[in-house]
């Protein structure tokens, strides 16, 4: 035995197991797996149709018999046979015999056939396909040539004898490689002329022209072969198809031919070359000769043939994955999308981007020298699949176009175009200018010039949410930091697009990195357009959406601060205030400094706009000395947190501190005060705090946070925003803190509560009582109420005198 024989007998040996699940698997599907209850190989069988197995195991000698015939494909043709084969189901009543070639390479069987047959399940011996399995896995392998005639002559002696129905359609499918021994021609050419319809199935390398003489004709649609079940159940179920017996093509999928190759592996003589050889001798003398030396080997030789199979469409081929995702089929009809970041959340990566909220937005362009023509027009290409994915004509969002490099170009105004198909025409009809980046100089001519609007009614500006997306790809040629904080302290939200390498200037311009989009490649942008809807959108449901919020500020200005820190704090408190809806009826804001001792910037009740809470925020003086945290919060509860300074009762109420860490000993007990009145408190220390001093103040470890420098405050605005939004959702007690004055008592209502007053009158106690007591519940005169806050302003005032004095004084 060569090497070549050597390998492929080990192949036998290995596929036997591979061959024998094929075919059991090929009798599940062939004739409708989910339409059959009677005895098979995993099927079952309705009272419309019975099917009718003998499996016929015929021995011989041929070691080359192992698998189905393999058939040379691309993949995406296979995931297509496949899903065809599982869906074709051959619903017809008739009667189907497998006849199996098994010979020594094979070990599967019901019927084994050596010199003589042997039976060893009859057709209707069992009635469920469990006790046919157990049945099968005890046959043991016997061994024997290969009779194909034999087993012919028993089919037509005994293979249809068990059929219930004589005029039910008859076929006979015939898995063999075609190398039998004694005389096949007769029989089959018998059996088919009694009516049955005879299918051959090569297995691996057969003799072709034996299984063509076999099989009925036309022999193109009875001789067929696959590389596995799957290709043997489609080819079988085509052939069907293509007889009057069944109709098996699912709906959409459709039968073709095409050319095919069937090989057989033969042993072929090569002429080695011609070598001297002994022809025999006469007494001393020898004779010689010159004789032929040959090799034999095993090759293959092809067969051009005609074949047929059924195609179902695969899902995949109508792209049905947007924006960048890849289809993967899973069957008929099935598949799945794997999406690039950000468009997950739907099938086909196609998320509802369609804008929900209320906001002017103007987008600004890069268009300068360094930045390339190519980068531009990936900018242009990013700003159009935007629009078009959130554009409607009935959008909320009222958008302008703008492109800067050494100067600003306006291309359309907020507003100016709502017709979807205008706007993308306006993007479309940016143009590449050249020049330098000067992205400072183009923050603050938009901010001055960018948004102007034209009055809603007669006196009422147009006053939703101010947003710029700045679309850059290169640094600026000027100064950044000083405009961008002259745009968003007059209410411009920042949103910055630009390459990773650029991360700390454009989270400087924005002045938060959660609203910062950082990208690779300039080719991935299309995968940010979720991520610049959700932030655009985010502008417009700032604070705690509506909820009512009293917010106090309390700012350490001490000399462990310092002056120029200082302005940092001032700046983070601009910067998150601008985040609440401030009026009257939803977010008030209130500001208390302190070093030595507090002093109130402005009450709760002082403004009701958020611009005025910014101008008034930089009024605020920095006091330094030596801080003193507790005498803060103690002036914090009992000043600021009472009706008379604005606290709402039923409003719920947070104090935020921003310290460097000192003065903090004498303020666990004030802060628990506080606490125990019903106000959440909120610690942020700068620098190197303790862990353990920052939580005895804030009560909770999701109510503190530790920021190592002034620089980073910015980083945490949107995080402390969220951590008083989530705390200040809980249920409030009407009567913590006590909203009557003057050690009024307050009693609870249904849905309310009273102030019951000793000595006081008016509904919280607030007026001394100078005639005839009263309930204490009668609202005071508009007048009086004028004059207490006008007399409240001038106390505020000559305190906060007071203390710059004294502060002069200790310097």
């Amino acid at each position: 035995m060569d090497l070549h024989t050597r390998e492929v007998s080990a192949e036998v040996r290995v596929e036997r197991p591979r061959f024998i699940s094929s075919c059991r698997r090929l009798l599940a599907h062939s004739c409708g797996a989910e339409r059959w209850t009677d005895v098979s190989l995993g099927m079952k069988m309705s009272s419309s149709g019975r099917l009718y197995v003998l499996l016929v195991l015929l021995f011989g000698q041929a070691w080359s018999v192992t698998a189905l015939l393999e058939m040379q494909t691309d993949l995406e043709t296979i995931l297509k046979i496949n899903a065809a084969g599982e869906t074709m189901q051959c619903s017809a009543r008739m009667d189907v015999l497998f006849v199996m070639d098994s010979s020594f390479s094979v070990r599967v069987g019901v019927v084994q056939f050596g010199s003589t047959p042997k039976l060893e399940i009859s057709l209707d011996s069992y009635k469920n396909k469990e006790e046919l399995r157990k049945k099968i896995k005890k046959i043991h392998y016997r061994g024997g040539s290969t009779q194909t005639g034999l087993a012919l002559k028993f089919v037509l002696r005994k293979g249809f004898s068990a059929a219930r129905n004589a005029t039910l359609p008859r076929v006979l499918i015939l898995l063999s490689d075609g190398k039998s021994q004694g005389a096949v021609q007769l029989p089959a050419s018998e059996l088919k002329q009694s009516g049955v319809a005879l299918f051959a199935v090569g297995i691996r390398y057969p003799r072709w022209e034996e299984l063509r003489e076999l099989a009925s004709s036309p022999a193109d649609f009875h001789v067929f072969f696959a590389e596995h079940f799957s290709d043997a159940v489609n080819g079988l179920l085509t052939s069907l198809s293509s007889s009057s017996i069944c109709k098996s093509v699912p709906l959409g999928c459709q039968m073709e031919g095409y050319p095919c190759v069937q090989k057989t592996l033969e042993t072929v003589r090569e002429l080695q070359g011609n070598f001297i050889c002994w022809k025999g001798s006469r007494g001393q003398s020898t004779y010689t000769s010159l004789c032929p030396h040959y090799r034999y080997n095993k090759v293959y030789r092809p067969h051009p043939s005609l074949c047929h199979r059924t195609i179902c469409p695969d899902p995949c081929d109508s792209q049905p994955c947007q924006n960048g995702g890849t289809c993967v089929s899973d069957g008929f009809g099935k598949y799945h999308c794997n999406c690039p970041a950000g468009y997950a959340t739907d099938p086909n990566c196609a998320p509802m981007l369609s804008f929900d909220c209320s906001v002017d937005v103007l987008f600004l362009l890069e268009d300068s020298t360094a930045l390339s023509l190519e980068a531009f027009l990936r900018f242009k290409y990013f700003l159009k699949r935007f629009l078009q994915a959130v554009l409607s004509s009935d959008t909320p969002v009222k958008i302008g176009l703008a492109q800067y490099s050494s100067d600003v170009k306006i291309k359309s105004r907020i507003g100016e175009l709502r017709d979807p198909v205008k706007l993308m025409e306006a993007v479309e009809g940016l143009q590449y200018r050249g020049g330098l980046s000067k992205t400072g100089s183009a923050l603050h001519y938009i901010t001055r010039h960018g948004f102007q609007s034209a009055p809603v009614f007669a006196d009422v500006q147009d006053d939703l949410p101010r947003v710029v997306v700045l679309l850059t790809g290169t640094p600026s040629t000027d100064p950044v930091v000083e405009p961008a904080k002259y745009a968003r302290d007059r209410e411009i939200f920042i949103i910055g697009v630009a390459p990773e390498v650029m991360k700390t200037e454009i989270n400087n311009i924005t002045g938060n990195p959660q609203r910062t989009i950082l990208y690779q490649s300039s080719d991935r942008l299309s995968a940010k357009i979720p991520e610049l809807k959700a932030k655009i959108c985010s502008v417009d449901n700032q604070g705690c959406l509506g909820q009512a919020l009293d917010l106090i500020f309390v700012l350490d200005g001490s000399s462990g601060v310092g002056k120029e820190n200082f302005i940092h704090l001032q700046d983070f408190v601009r910067s998150t205030s601008v985040q609440f809806d401030i009026n009257r009826d939803v977010a008030q804001v209130g500001l208390v400094v302190y070093g030595r001792s507090p002093v109130t910037v402005f009450d709760l009740d002082k403004y009701d706009s958020g611009s005025a809470v910014l101008r008034a925020v930089g009024d605020a003086v920095f006091l330094g000395g030596k801080a003193s945290t507790g005498s803060a919060l103690l002036h914090v509860l009992s000043q600021s947190l009472t009706v008379g300074k604005g606290a709402r009762p039923g409003v719920n109420k947070a104090v935020v501190v921003l310290t460097d860490g000192s003065g903090l000993e004498d303020a666990t007990v004030p802060a628990q005060k506080i606490r125990d009145s019903g106000v959440s408190i909120f610690v942020i220390g700068v620098g190197n705090v303790q862990q353990e001093v920052l939580l005895r103040i804030a009560g909770a470890e999701d109510h503190m946070m530790s920021v190592p420098s002034y620089d980073d405050l910015k980083y945490s605005e949107d995080v402390l925003v969220q951590m008083v939004c989530a705390d200040v959702k809980k249920p409030v007690n009407l009567c913590s803190p006590n909203p009557c004055m003057n050690e009024g008592i307050c009693v609870l209502l249904k849905s309310s509560y009273r102030c019951e007053c000793q000595g006081w009158t008016g509904p919280h106690c607030e007026t001394r009582n100078r005639g005839q007591g009263s309930r204490g519940d009668i609202p005071k005169p508009s007048g009086q109420r004028r004059r207490l806050t006008k007399s409240s302003e001038r106390e505020l005032l000559q305190r906060y005198k007071e203390q710059r004095r004294r502060h002069v004084r200790h310097q």
